[in-house]
């Protein structure tokens, strides 16, 4: 049975924003002149495979030590992960020339010499940086040939692979590159920016589907940063968001696209299990030594309720926080919603329940009796005999205790 093919993220930041990644087991083509970046974003897209714990697979003809100083600018640790065998690193020289062989013949042995490597190291991912001296066919059907059978042999094992090539200059190498791209998944092309001047290298870069990636091609002005290595400015507008529910575009934005604090929202009544219990010991100290009174209050949702769709927990939490006062004090314990009332007067128990009826996520009165029979309350008032927070709670919680005072409830919650 074959594996469903997925996108995961490549590390090339226009890729992983637009088209949401690269699929598992393509091939792609990065092409762009020297110093234009294309050597850093096969490192990113390394560096993104071992983040995920796979095996990359670098097969280059870059010395090791200059590919570590590389690797290091974008805050990568390329020998520490070459220890963990993480990065499978392997130096590559073109054949030389033979005179009595045909030197396309010589080229095609190096690309069948690649599949014994990915059996045995069984990489999630390969990069070759770059391809190019491998790739002068003088015969570009026999290169196509030999590329389509190495790429598919490749993709049968599930590696995804990026192909570094050179900008074509002549129409010689052109055609080269244009018959690799026909047989590649997609395409990555970087043009340099040309003014010298600027202090931060980059230019544009274009990715151009090849099967798949529905999304289109699209381009970014792309920089390059310390620490950080190729980065755009890509930003989707508004008109190219696709509204997954009209399936249509739309000017309206998903909640998912729009930044807002990252500091948490926290609700001042709503407490942890054992600040609860700090609470409710502190409540019983108080009572011993004053005699104020309190209720703990406990609403449980029936599960038949989640089973046919009439009420979540969720929802009940939501409503249960919606009605408290402000001085009262809730808790979560074994799916169960746990409310610190103070005072003795059956009224604020009622008003309590008033406010859960009215605050429900419909208002339609058959739904609401429906719904009204599958959620349990039970209610316990402080006692001398309590001593700590942890009796009321397991008492107020015993399952055994679900039927006690529900004359009360019923009178006042099924109103």
């Amino acid at each position: 049975m074959k594996r469903k093919i997925q996108l995961l993220p490549s590390g090339i930041p226009l890729v992983d924003n637009a088209w949401g990644g690269f699929y598992v087991g393509g091939t792609y083509l990065l092409i762009g002149q020297k110093k234009s970046g294309r050597s850093l974003l096969g490192l990113q897209f390394a560096f993104e495979c071992v983040k995920q714990k796979g095996i990359c697979l670098y097969l280059t003809s870059t010395r090791p030590k200059e590919l570590m100083i590389n690797a290091a600018s974008i805050d990568f640790d390329l020998q520490y992960y070459m220890q963990q065998n993480s990065i499978i690193l392997v130096k590559v020289a073109v054949p030389e020339k033979n005179e009595e062989k045909n030197p396309d013949d010589s080229l095609a042995e190096f690309f069948k010499d690649i599949i014994p490597l990915v059996e045995q190291y069984q990489p999630a991912k390969i990069v070759f940086d770059e391809l190019t001296p491998f790739v002068e066919f003088k015969n570009i059907k026999y290169l196509q040939e030999v590329f389509l059978d190495s790429t598919e042999a490749i993709e049968d094992s599930g590696a995804t692979s990026l192909l570094i090539l050179g900008d074509p200059a002549i129409s010689e190498t052109t055609s080269i590159v244009e018959s690799l791209a026909e047989c590649s998944t997609g395409i990555i092309y970087l043009h340099k920016n040309e003014d010298r001047e600027k202090i931060i290298n980059g230019g544009k870069m274009i990715i151009t589907p090849n099967i798949g990636h529905a999304e289109g091609q699209f381009s970014a002005n792309y920089f390059i940063e310390p620490y950080k290595g190729v980065v755009t400015d890509f930003k989707k507008s508004p008109r190219e968001i696709i509204n997954p529910i009209l399936g249509k575009e739309t000017k309206y934005k998903s909640l998912a696209d729009i930044v807002t604090s990252s500091e948490k929202i926290s609700f001042p009544n709503l407490y942890s299990v054992d600040d609860f219990y700090l609470v409710l010991n502190n409540q019983i100290a108080k009572f011993k030594a004053t005699g104020v009174p309190f209720y703990l209050v406990s609403f449980r949702l029936n599960p038949e309720a989640e089973k046919y769709g009439l009420l979540t927990i969720a929802q009940l939490q939501n409503t249960v926080r919606l009605s408290i006062e402000k001085k009262d004090k809730i808790c979560i314990i074994n799916n169960k919603i746990i409310i610190l009332i103070s005072g003795e007067d059956p009224k604020n128990l009622i008003n309590l329940i008033a406010k859960i009826k009215s605050n429900m996520p419909v208002v339609d009165p058959e739904y609401l009796n429906k719904i009204f029979q599958h959620i349990l309350v039970y209610t316990l008032q402080i006692e001398e005999r309590f001593n700590s927070g942890e009796e009321m709670v397991s008492e107020l919680i015993s399952e055994s205790n679900n039927g006690l005072n529900q004359d009360f409830l019923r009178k006042n919650f099924y109103k």
